[in-house]
């Protein structure tokens, strides 16, 4: 019979010791990753109530649903990312065409936005920018010293 005791003490003469070091090193890395795409999550969040905190979904009400289904859909975008970083590195891509989309809506939807409106939505969208750059990179300089 086998002896599977527990058995305090070093795993070094573990025959799958250096697998697991590699395993857990890049695990580590990408963990930064999905730090910065939690950032987008929570972006996408605040796009979603953003026509309810900046209190312009009254008077732009088109806005205030397009920015509603653009965090929304960003937030999805943000949470796949942060849960297989190393499988979704394209949709990083599309988080930067969202975040591009929330600096360009209020004109483009509502053609004479207010300032709350157009401020808030600049801001949102450039955090999302450079968060999806960043991640991006992150994940391109990764891919670059695993080959």
């Amino acid at each position: 019979m086998a002896d599977v005791s527990h058995r305090p003490g070093d795993i070094s003469g573990h025959p799958d010791v250096s697998e697991m070091r590699e395993r857990y090193a890049a695990m580590l890395e990408t963990r930064g990753v999905a730090a910065v795409e939690e950032l987008i999550i929570l972006g996408g969040i605040y796009a979603a109530i953003s026509g309810w905190t900046v209190h312009f979904s009254g008077a732009l009400p088109t806005l205030a649903l397009t920015n509603l289904i653009v965090g929304i859909a960003l937030a999805v975008v943000g949470l796949c990312l942060s849960i297989a970083p190393e499988r979704s590195q394209d949709l990083n891509f599309v988080a930067l065409l969202m975040g591009a989309w929330l600096i360009v809506a209020p004109w483009v939807v509502a053609r004479h936005p207010g300032t709350g409106a157009a401020l808030s939505n600049i801001i949102t969208g450039a955090v999302v920018c450079l968060c999806a750059l960043v991640a991006g990179g992150m994940l391109m300089s990764r891919n670059r010293r695993a080959t």
